[in-house]
C-alpha cells in the first residue's frame, strides 16, 4: 500500500506555499495535478532534492541579474524622483537616497543656506535635484498648508515692514572658525566671563547667545560651536546673523574648517570681519595667515583688499576694544538693514533647547522683530507650543519682555521645538493645533538613516544605536554628522533618540534592534544600569562629541566587508565531456577568449543562463598537466561544479581577490 504526504507538509519542508509547489512540479518532471492534495511518499526525496537544484539556479540567475542591474543602474544618468510642493531638507536628501551633506552643498552652490529641518519649496529643490541628475516631477500630494512659518517666509515678513514702524536694533554677531582656535575664549574675553573653562575638550558643545554694551551700543553674539560635527548648527547661525566673525589663531593658519566657514559665510553674504587670534603667542606669524586668507580671497585691507583683519588675543585682551569698534563699523555699513518693528507681534528663531528636569521645556529664542512679553503664546509650524510663563536674559536676570536683537531663554513650552525652528505670538491662538505634551525628543528614524533594502530584501550592515544628549541643540548637531556615515555597505540607523537621562526604555529600544546606547552628557539611571547589565546591552557616556563619531567609525569598519576585486580571464567551450566523480567533471573544450588558469573559478552558462558554480582542479593539454591555456588552444579541464556539464556549454572563468576595505565616506 503505498504512503502518500500531503502537499501542505511537503510544501511546509521546502518553504514555500501548496500552490506554488503545485505550479512548479511539473517544471521539476513530476506531473501530480494542478489539484492535488496528497504525493506519493516515494517521490518526497526525489521532489526535494530537484527543487533544492531549481531553488539554487533561481538564487544564481537572480545573482547575475542583480549584478547587471546594478552595473545598468550605476551607468544612467537620469533618475526619476517626485517631490511635494514644500519639503524639508532631511527629506528631500531622503527622496534623491544621497548623503544630506551633498544635498547641503548643492544648496550652498545655488546661494541657499539651508538647516536640515529647513524647508525648501519645490523650484528650489527641483532645481538643486536636476542639478544632480534627476528627473523631476510633482507630488499629488501638497503640503504647501502643512509648511507653517519658515525662514524664508519669515525674511519677506522682515522685509515687508513700514519703514516709519522700524527702529534700530542691536547688530547680531556669529562667531565662527576652527576648533580650538577660540572662538569662546574670545567672547569669555568680551564678556569677562569663565565659560571656556568648562567646555570639554575645549569645544563649545552647545549654542549660546550673549549680549555686550560698547559704546551706548549694544552688540548680541552668538557662539557657535567649531566642530566640523556643527555645520549645520553653523549655517543656522549665518542665517539669523548681521555680522559674522571669523576666528583664526596665528599659530595654526587656515585649516579645513575655516574654509569651510569662509563658504558659509559668503553663500550667505554676510558681512564679516576677520578676528586673527593668539597674537600674543611667541609662533603666531600674522603674514603667513594674512597669505593664506588671501588665497581663499580675503584680502586684507592693509594689502589693498577689502577684509578687515583685527589682530586680538583673547588672553591678554589684547585687540578686543578695536574687534567691536571693527564689528560696530561693518553693522553701521548695512544699518538699513538692521532695523525692526517693537511694536508687531514678536517673531524669532529657536536656537537652543533643552528639557530641565525641574522646569520642564526650556528654549532659547532670538527675537528677530517685535517685543516678546510674559504671558504671549507661541507657535512653530502652525503648533501651539506654550505660553511665556518666564523669561531671563542671557546673564539669568529675569525679563518681563524681549525687543528685537535680544536673545532670552524662556519658559513655558510644552514640548521642546527644534533649533532653528521659527517661533512666533500667533494672531489667532484659537486657530492653531495643540502640539501635545512630550518631554521626550522622540522621532522616527528619518529615510535616510532607515536601514536600506534592496529588492531581494537583502540588508546593509548598519550599526543601530539610540542617541540621549543633554540638551537638543547637542542631539540635531550629531544626527546632522551621523547623516554622513552611509556608505553602499555599511551605515548608521538611530533606533532611539531623546534628551535626558538614559532610561530603560532605550535599554530595551536597544536590545530589541541589537544596538547600543551613546549617551552625551547625560548619565543612565540605576533601574537603566542594572538593566543593561543584566540584557548584555552596551551603554556609552561620552562628554566630547568627535569621540562618539571616532567610536561609531570604529564599530562600522569592523561590519565593513571585504573588497572583491573580480578579473575575468576568458571563456572555454565544452566539446566532449569525459568522466564525472566526487572529485569533479573532466571534460574537454577549446578556448574561445583570453587564457585559463588553474585554480580560477567558473560560472557554467547553457545558452545565456547561468546554472552552476565551480573552479578549475586540473588543466591538461595532450597528457601534461599545465597552469595555463590560451584562446585558440583545445584542453583537457576538470572543475568542481554540482550541475551537470553537457556539449556546448560555455563556462566563464574568472579570479576574485579580497582585500580588506578601509571606511570612507562619500564627499
Amino acid at each position: 500500500m503505498d504512503v502518500l504526504m500531503n502537499i501542505s507538509e511537503l510544501a511546509r519542508r521546502l518553504r514555500t506555499t501548496p500552490d506554488d509547489l503545485r505550479e512548479k512540479m511539473p517544471l521539476l518532471g513530476f506531473d501530480v495535478g494542478h489539484k492535488a492534495i496528497k504525493v506519493d511518499d516515494r517521490l518526497v526525496d526525489k521532489i526535494m532534492m530537484k527543487w533544492s537544484e531549481m531553488m539554487k539556479m533561481e538564487r544564481l540567475r537572480a545573482k547575475y541579474k542583480r549584478e547587471a542591474a546594478i552595473k545598468e543602474v550605476a551607468i544612467a544618468k537620469v533618475k526619476k524622483v517626485g517631490l511635494p510642493q514644500v519639503i524639508t531638507v532631511r527629506d528631500f536628501a531622503a527622496k534623491l537616497a544621497l548623503p544630506l551633506n551633498i544635498v547641503i552643498g548643492e544648496l550652498m552652490k545655488n546661494g541657499i543656506l539651508a538647516s536640515i529641518n529647513e524647508r525648501i519649496d519645490f523650484d528650489t529643490a527641483s532645481i538643486v535635484a536636476e542639478d544632480l541628475g534627476y528627473e523631476v516631477g510633482k507630488e499629488d500630494k501638497d503640503i504647501a498648508d502643512e509648511a507653517g512659518l519658515s525662514a524664508e517666509s519669515l525674511k519677506v515678513m522682515l522685509e515687508k515692514e513700514g519703514e516709519e514702524k522700524l527702529e534700530p536694533r542691536a547688530p547680531v554677531v556669529v562667531v565662527m572658525g576652527h576648533v580650538d582656535h577660540g572662538k569662546t575664549a574670545l567672547l569669555d574675553a568680551i564678556r569677562k566671563t569663565d565659560v571656556a573653562k568648562g567646555e570639554a575638550g575645549g569645544i563649545t558643545q552647545h549654542i549660546g547667545a550673549y549680549q555686550k554694551e560698547k559704546k551706548g551700543h549694544k552688540i548680541t553674539f552668538i557662539d557657535t560651536p567649531g566642530h566640523e560635527a556643527f555645520t549645520v548648527m553653523r549655517s543656522r547661525g549665518a542665517r539669523v546673523a548681521d555680522v559674522g566673525v571669523l576666528v583664526v589663531a596665528m599659530d595654526d593658519g587656515v585649516q579645513p574648517q575655516t574654509v569651510e566657514v569662509i563658504k558659509i559665510i559668503n553663500a550667505a553674504k554676510l558681512p564679516f570681519v576677520v578676528a586673527l587670534n593668539k597674537a600674543d603667542k611667541p609662533d603666531a606669524d600674522i603674514q603667513r595667515v594674512k597669505t593664506q586668507l588671501s588665497e581663499q580671497g580675503l584680502v586684507p585691507e592693509d594689502w589693498g583688499g577689502k577684509t578687515i583683519m583685527v589682530p586680538v588675543s583673547a588672553k591678554t585682551g589684547k585687540g578686543l576694544d578695536d574687534l567691536l569698534d571693527m564689528i560696530l563699523l561693518v553693522a553701521d555699513m548695512d544699518k538699513d538693514k538692521i532695523r525692526a518693528n517693537p511694536e508687531r507681534r514678536a517673531v524669532g528663531t529657536i536656537i537652543e533647547a533643552h528639557v530641565d528636569k525641574g522646569e520642564g521645556p526650556v528654549a532659547t529664542m532670538l527675537v528677530q522683530s517685535g517685543t516678546l512679553r510674559r504671558n504671549d503664546s507661541l507657535a512653530v509650524g502652525g503648533q501651539l507650543y506654550g505660553r511665556v510663563r518666564f523669561m531671563r536674559d542671557w546673564n539669568g536676570k529675569a525679563v518681563d519682555e524681549a525687543g528685537p536683537s535680544m536673545p532670552v531663554r524662556v519658559l513655558g513650552f510644552k514640548n521642546a521645538p527644534q533649533v532653528g525652528d521659527v517661533a512666533e505670538v500667533p494672531e489667532d491662538v484659537g486657530a492653531l493645533k495643540q502640539v501635545k505634551k512630550q518631554y521626550a525628543v522622540e522621532k522616527q528614524a528619518s529615510p535616510s538613516m532607515a536601514v536600506q533594502k534592496d529588492e531581494e530584501k537583502s540588508e546593509k550592515k548598519t550599526v543601530n544605536i539610540v542617541l540621549k544628549a543633554d540638551v537638543l541643540g547637542s542631539l540635531e548637531a550629531i544626527i546632522g554628522t551621523l547623516e554622513k556615515f552611509q556608505t553602499p555597505e555599511v551605515g548608521v540607523t538611530i533606533v532611539g533618540r531623546g534628551l535626558g537621562n538614559i532610561s530603560d526604555g532605550d535599554i530595551q529600544r536597544a536590545e530589541a534592534t541589537g544596538g547600543v546606547v551613546f549617551g552625551f552628557n547625560v548619565l543612565a539611571t540605576r533601574e537603566a544600569e542594572i538593566l543593561a547589565r543584566d540584557r548584555k546591552v552596551e551603554i556609552k557616556n561620552y562628554k566630547i562629541i568627535y569621540e562618539i563619531f571616532d567610536d561609531i567609525k570604529r564599530r562600522m569598519q569592523a561590519l565593513m566587508p571585504a573588497e572583491v576585486i573580480t578579473t575575468h580571464l576568458g571563456k572555454l567551450q565544452v566539446l566532449a565531456v569525459f568522466r564525472a566523480d566526487k572529485t569533479g567533471q573532466v571534460v574537454g573544450g577549446r578556448v574561445t577568449e583570453g587564457k585559463l588558469i588553474t585554480g580560477a573559478n567558473i560560472v557554467l552558462y547553457r545558452g545565456a543562463d547561468p546554472i552552476g558554480e565551480g573552479a578549475i582542479v586540473q588543466l591538461q593539454t595532450g597528457k601534461t598537466d599545465v597552469k595555463e591555456v590560451h584562446q585558440g588552444q583545445e584542453c583537457g579541464i576538470k572543475v568542481t561544479c554540482k550541475t551537470t556539464i553537457l556539449v556546448n556549454d560555455v563556462l566563464d572563468v574568472f579570479t576574485e581577490e579580497r582585500r580588506e576595505r578601509k571606511l570612507v565616506f562619500p564627499k
